[in-house]
């Protein structure tokens, strides 16, 4: 059969452009279609006032894997914006995120480390007398960090943020919460970081470039065209709804953002700022110009409140939804026809960086099964 296309890629965020980018680079006939009316995805970026507006939510590339910066740097120059956020806890004072020396300083009236680490290890040794195992996202973070830090900054804050007890909460999801002895603001320890200069947009307009895109265009009501016309499909979106949710739908939690401008200089002093107490029901607020030092005489924030509905953002990855995934990933594994990428194809926290990474390795299984295309 001829097929107008090699690939329909079904989304035109990150995991969608960069598999395009690399496929029609390589001489493939490709098509990228995407249900909203932007590229992009959740990392799209809009400028006003001359300032780089994250829509859907901050988003800072870090990596220590040079290949995947490289990749990146080809379609932006990246500024040099370090991830220093702080959190307003309902003692109504400013800490240092992610736990570190200044952290514990404030919280503790210590200096040194060996005394940050007496007082932790103290906390965990008592709470483990009567929880000697760890069953839940409590038991884990009290496990890393002593019940003092996670009553003060975790637990109210990862209550909004899942809209769940903490003991009720899966402990895989706050093993990736930084832990350090040293007066570092650095949230990440990677050694590549930095936001775009001119906002990703730009960035995957450029890996975009001499493709065909068609926007407002959803492939559930365009499923029957689309197969007949594309050898194999790249499919980003939920892979519970591309199989109609036959087994159920997985969960996610979702954000709402409320955004503003104000004709001030500068609202927060910083990028981002969490609020981890319940009584504030958003849980953070970003100021978008610190991302970039944008020159403006106004700001724009964004109030963060998590959700239950709307576009899906976090895998809710307890065993139920992981036992659910794997139902519909043994049905995918019957499908040649299409391939599952990205955070929502996959039901897998990824960072940006991860995503990339993953689409190198799908490309080059394509590659490797090239005498089949």
């Amino acid at each position: 059969m001829n097929y107008k296309y090699d690939f329909v890629i079904v989304g035109a965020g990150l995991a969608g452009s960069t598999l395009a980018y690399l496929l029609h680079n390589k001489g493939y006939k490709v098509k990228v279609i995407d249900k909203r009316e932007h590229i992009a995805g959740n990392c799209y970026t809009e400028n006003k006032d001359n300032i780089n507006i994250h829509v859907y939510g901050p988003h800072i590339f870090h990596t220590n894997n040079k290949e995947v910066w490289d990749f990146v740097n080809k379609f932006a120059d990246f500024n040099n914006f370090i991830n220093e956020p702080v959190a307003l806890a309902a003692d109504n004072r400013v800490y240092n995120m992610p736990f570190n020396m200044n952290t514990f300083s404030r919280i503790f009236n210590i200096v040194h480390p060996d005394e940050a680490k007496f007082r932790i290890d103290k906390e965990i040794e008592e709470y483990r007398k009567e929880h000697s195992t760890i069953e839940n996202l409590e038991d884990q973070a009290i496990n890393m960090v002593g019940t003092t830090i996670y009553e003060l900054l975790i637990k109210g804050y990862t209550e909004k943020q899942w809209g769940k007890s903490c003991t009720e909460l899966s402990p895989e999801i706050i093993k990736r919460l930084p832990l350090r002895f040293t007066y570092n603001n650095n949230y990440f320890n990677d050694k590549y970081q930095g936001i775009p200069e001119d906002g990703y947009t730009n960035m995957i307009r450029r890996m975009l470039q001499n493709i065909e895109v068609v926007l407002n265009y959803d492939y559930k009501e365009h499923e029957d065209e689309i197969l007949d016309e594309a050898k194999y499909i790249i499919y980003t979106g939920r892979i519970d709804e591309f199989f109609d949710y036959i087994h159920g739908k997985l969960e996610y939690r979702s954000l709402n953002f409320v955004t503003e401008s104000l004709d001030i200089d500068n609202f927060q002093g910083n990028a981002v700022v969490n609020y981890t107490t319940k009584k504030v029901p958003y849980t953070r607020v970003v100021e978008h110009k610190h991302f970039n030092n944008d020159k403006s005489n106004v700001t724009y924030i964004t109030y963060e409140f998590p959700s239950t509905s709307g576009d899906p953002f976090y895998p809710l990855s307890d065993k139920a939804n992981i036992d659910l995934y794997n139902k519909y990933k043994e049905a995918s594994d019957e499908y040649d026809k299409v391939i599952f990428a990205g955070r929502l194809g996959k039901y897998k926290y990824f960072d940006m960086d991860d995503v990339i990474e993953d689409c190198f390795k799908i490309f080059n299984d394509i590659l490797n099964k090239k005498e089949e295309l």
